[in-house]
């Protein structure tokens, strides 16, 4: 038994976010956000290679998606489990490993604040990922030399920390609805017992969509072909466009664009923005009323509403929320924060914290994961499930099968993801075979599906004939992705120069006023122009007290003109 007086050694608490990413930490009997190295919880999911070569990660990256858009790139959450590779200045890198770098600038935040290294984690992850991007997001986090202790859902995560922060005993929905996903989760708090009865979402729907929705709304208003644009054009218009969504809930707003010599100009309210949603809108309703049928629940039978995710500060979502639901959600717990401090919470109860010991959470199984089979002679195809959706997790569960002729020589074991009959429209998990010894007769077997906590899935084959079994543990590396694979993406990342965190202040505000000074035009852009030589020349002089002095000038002036 470990000495009392021993601390635990630190799990860190990980929002791995679409748009920001954050990581937090339990200390003494609560959850606790960790800033990054520009002293601010929220880092932006935005990863860019600076003019020298060397990574940024967070918010100087962020501005550097306007100025240097073929230097970086945001949103890749969003296509963690696909083949897609992003090019930064001639350099490729798959998904996973734009995380990895996020994750390993995280890291090294929480080793700089709490003055130790660190090795362990629970990662948030959407609830509706499949067993491949669960895969991945463990390969991220690996390749930035983290151990994760535990994948938890992040409407989980944030019912945890609403939780343990209310004390109540009540049925909620936890409404969550980020830049790139958007995830439903039925639960019943009976602390110390959280018991989650259904969760579903959908994985390509958030507030990214909300604003691609409004860009290509304005581009065919102004019947701009979008070939026709520039990156950096697209980019400066995209960011205005952002920018606009954001202060729409303070009345009407006015979009102003440059293009090819010729000032364009957009007006959006709410009322116009709320047409250009409908369809959005309209998908954010089925995942809700699936999970409410899973839980055998009606609206009113809820006791409350809690929103988690920066795109359900959108007022159009909380009306849609308040109306679909007859009341009005809970706001007291900021959306953009609350799965970061579940996470660290469920790393508490990992560690066995005596602050938290007694917390205990059950989830659920998002999807049905079954395999492919063959209906009578001639309908092949048809998808069995073995676990379905909004099964308790960790769970075990078996369905017997039998061969399709008594002459086989092997079984093709076809994993899918799904909620169709066939499995043509269903979600590939993974395919192996079993050999077969023939015989005179069909061969019954039976197939054991077991799913753990962190989601990922290994299978168990009985031939009962011959008493032959097989385990086939689906391999928690990428597909097609073998060990050498796995080492090249070390080697790249491990070759990659960092930005010293130390100048990373000084770099952000420099991409700032790059950015800003793009956005503007006349007086202002000779204003900000001003700023950028006197802020350079200081950076020039090496004089620190000069230097923080001026950025703080800088940054307070250009938050006053909302650059």
């Amino acid at each position: 038994m470990q000495d009392a007086t021993i601390p635990h050694p630190a799990l860190l608490g990980i929002d791995l976010g679409t748009t920001n990413s954050l990581i937090a930490i339990w200390q003494g009997d609560r959850a606790q956000l960790i800033p990054n190295a520009l002293g601010e919880v929220l880092t932006p999911s935005v990863v860019s290679l600076d003019d020298d070569d060397s990574i940024l990660v967070g918010k100087a990256a962020r501005a550097r998606l306007t100025t240097h858009p073929e230097r970086t790139v945001a949103a890749f959450k969003r296509f963690i489990g696909t083949e897609k590779k992003f090019e930064l200045g001639g350099r490729q890198f798959s998904p996973e490993e734009l995380s990895a770098l996020l994750l390993g600038s995280l890291k090294q935040d929480a080793e700089d604040w709490l003055g130790h290294p660190v090795s362990e984690a629970v990662i948030g992850v959407p609830a509706y990922f499949s067993d491949e991007q669960r895969k991945r997001t463990l390969f991220a986090a690996e390749l930035a030399g983290l151990s994760v202790s535990r994948l938890i859902n992040e409407p989980t995560a944030a019912a945890m920390a609403y939780g343990l922060h209310e004390q109540k005993f009540e049925r909620t929905l936890i409404f969550d609805l980020g830049g790139g996903t958007f995830d439903v989760t039925v639960l019943e708090y009976a602390l110390p017992l959280i018991e989650v009865h259904a969760s579903t979402g959908d994985n390509f729907l958030g507030g990214e969509d909300f604003s691609a929705a409004l860009l290509q709304t304005c581009l065919q208003d102004w019947q701009i072909p979008l070939q026709q644009i520039s990156g950096q054009s697209l980019a400066r218009l995209s960011d205005t466009v952002e920018q606009v969504k954001r202060e729409l809930m303070h009345g009407p707003q006015q979009l102003s664009w440059n293009h090819a010599g010729r000032q364009y100009e957009w007006t959006l309210d709410e009322s116009r923005a709320l047409k250009i949603w409908e369809p959005l809108l309209a998908r954010l309703r089925a995942p809700i009323e699936q999970a409410l049928r899973d839980a055998r629940l009606n609206p009113q039978d809820l006791d409350s509403l809690v929103l988690v995710g920066g795109a359900t500060r959108m007022s159009v979502v909380q009306q849609m929320a308040a109306t679909l639901f007859g009341r009005l959600p809970y706001r007291h717990l900021d959306p953009d924060i609350i799965v970061a401090l579940g996470a660290a919470t469920q790393a508490a109860c990992k560690a066995r914290d005596g602050a938290i010991e007694e917390l205990i959470l059950t989830d659920v199984c998002p999807y049905t994961l079954g395999i492919s089979t063959q209906r009578g002679a001639d309908i092949s195809g048809a998808f069995s499930p073995i676990i379905e959706r909004n099964t308790v997790i960790p769970t075990s569960r078996v369905q017997r099968f039998y061969t399709t002729h008594p002459h086989q020589t092997k079984i093709r074991i076809a994993v899918y993801q799904g909620e169709r009959p066939w499995v043509r429209d269903n979600i590939l998990i993974d395919i192996f075979d079993i050999p077969v010894s023939p015989s005179e007769e069909t061969q019954a077997l039976d197939v054991r599906f077991s799913y753990d906590i962190n989601g990922l899935l290994e299978v168990d084959v009985n031939l009962l004939t011959s008493g032959e079994r097989h385990h086939h543990c689906i391999d928690r590396s990428p597909t097609g992705l073998d060990e050498q694979s796995r080492q090249d993406s070390h080697n790249r990342l491990a070759a990659l120069k960092i930005h010293p965190r130390d100048a990373l202040p000084n770099r952000t505000l420099l991409a700032r006023l790059e950015r800003a000074w793009m956005q503007s035009l006349g007086e202002k852009r000779e204003r900000i122009a001003d700023w950028l030589d006197t802020f350079t020349a200081a950076l020039s002089g090496l004089q620190s007290k000069e230097i923080a002095s001026l950025q703080s000038q800088i940054n307070e002036a250009l938050d006053h003109l909302r650059l």
